[in-house]
């Protein structure tokens, strides 16, 4: 029997120490560093056993090359019947890579992965659970609308024995569900502790790396929304994805936080539905509503999350304060903005506001945070005050300053063909973007514009 050993780790950084201490020295949190039992365990009862390892599990040495002296070959990503993973991915999954998947709890990490792993057809796919019965995972399988493909189930535990049916089962990609509920040998502390995350997550890492075998693990996230375990686990693998929305509505947005295969600026929209994750190829058709007449305080405006344009909604309601103090209320919008729209569109645009209760909502449950809402939003404020409706096939891409000048915006070009696809025949922009923008490629009509009292005269006349 090893001796045991006890040393202290830091839940938030993972630094270890050899005695407690009320902060942290390396992150500076308090009340974070908790004592585990550590033990470290004979060789040959160790995790993933390279290929290149000699007697005894001890691996051969490696040796310094010059850069120009690699061989590098080149191998095509795996492309699955996802779209929207392949795009957040950077264009589909690069063999070695180790993806962790983060979100909260009910959102659908589960079901996303199991619902690829059935798509891939032809590769040999490897699914193990720590938290689900084979029954539970067959029973969740039945009700997924999937091909079914080559994909095996496994209820394991302990990684020695994962890598022991690794050894003769040979998958093509391997699936971990999840990362928290595995546990190594090598340390003796419980499972979901701050070591046996890091060891756990360093022996599926260095099987990605040394088999080529794409790795996908999934992680539990704290009450905060951070990835449960020490931060060095993001640091460790190749992609971190967080899987984002409410439980209770239907839709699901994945965002790329690391990334060191493609950009961190792509996201990918599903729907829940019975039948499992849909893709949605058009999120501007959800974020739209259907009216059947025009209403005042509804707009729409043009904004980019990542390098992906969508057309939002904007919904303002202005009525008189009541109650004294006047009201201000936003959701999905920066409350502080909204107050600095609203000081201009009073200072530059004399629009009584200061004794009128102002809320705004942006549809779909998005977060914006693009400035190109922002003539969106004014529109909407003019809108409602005024109690003018605004035609639903006009549309909007601005910043505005605070001295009532429209802005110009990034990727003007992408923002008008999305409005332009989705049937919009008007678009107001900032004049300044027009430069080197060829307005004969597009058949609706651009509206540039350097002030707000040149929008208002356009929409409210």
């Amino acid at each position: 029997m090893a001796k045991l050993k006890t040393q202290y780790f830091c839940q938030s950084c993972g630094q270890q120490t050899a005695k407690w201490m009320g902060r942290c020295p390396t992150c500076g949190e308090w009340n974070t560093i908790i004592e585990e039992v550590v033990a470290k365990d004979e060789p040959e009862k160790g995790g993933w056993r390279s290929p290149s390892a000699g007697p005894g599990n001890v691996r051969v040495a490696a040796k310094p090359k010059a850069l120009h002296a690699i061989n590098y070959e080149e191998h095509p990503r795996i492309t699955t019947t996802d779209g929207e993973l392949n795009r957040v991915l950077g264009g589909g999954i690069v063999p070695g890579s180790l993806v962790l998947i983060g979100g909260e709890p009910g959102i659908g990490k589960s079901t996303l992965l199991l619902q690829i792993a059935m798509s891939l057809a032809g590769m040999r796919v490897l699914y193990v659970s720590g938290e689900e019965s084979e029954q539970q995972i067959k029973m969740r399988a039945e009700r997924l609308d999937a091909a079914t493909s080559d994909c095996h189930v496994m209820t394991e535990t302990s990684t020695q024995n994962i890598f022991r049916v690794i050894e003769s089962f040979e998958p093509e990609i391997l699936i971990i569900d999840s990362v928290q509920t595995m546990q190594s040998s090598l340390v003796e502390s419980g499972a979901g502790s701050v070591s046996q995350v890091r060891e756990c997550a360093a022996e599926f890492m260095k099987y990605a790396k040394e088999s080529g075998v794409p790795v996908f693990m999934i992680g539990h996230i704290t009450k905060d929304g951070s990835l449960a375990g020490p931060k060095v686990l993001e640091h460790m693998v190749d992609t971190v994805l967080t899987f984002e929305g409410d439980r209770h509505t239907t839709y699901r947005i994945m965002r790329t936080t690391k990334n060191r295969f493609g950009s961190t600026d792509e996201l990918g929209i599903y729907e829940m539905l019975g039948t499992g994750l849909r893709q949605v190829t058009n999120p501007s058709e959800i974020l739209i509503s259907q009216r059947d007449e025009a209403l005042s305080g509804v707009t729409i405006g043009s904004m980019l999350e990542g390098n992906r344009p969508l057309l939002i909604e904007s919904q303002a309601l202005v009525s008189v304060a009541t109650y004294g103090t006047p009201q201000r209320s936003s959701t999905g919008f920066d409350a502080k903005r909204l107050n600095m729209l609203l000081a201009v569109l009073e200072k530059r645009g004399g629009f009584r506001l200061g004794q009128q209760d102002v809320f705004l909502n942006i549809a779909g449950g998005l977060r914006v945070e693009d400035p190109a809402i922002d003539l969106a939003v004014c529109a909407a404020v003019v809108s409602s005050y005024e109690d003018i409706a605004i035609p639903p096939s006009v549309a909007f891409a601005a910043e505005v300053g605070l001295g009532g000048e429209v802005r110009a915006v990034s990727r003007i070009e992408s923002r008008i063909a999305e409005a332009e696809k989705l049937g919009f025949k008007q678009m107001y922009i900032s004049k300044f973007n027009m430069k080197g923008l060829e307005t004969k490629n597009y058949q609706m009509r651009i509206h540039p514009v350097s002030r707000l009292d040149e929008v208002f005269q356009g929409i409210l006349l």
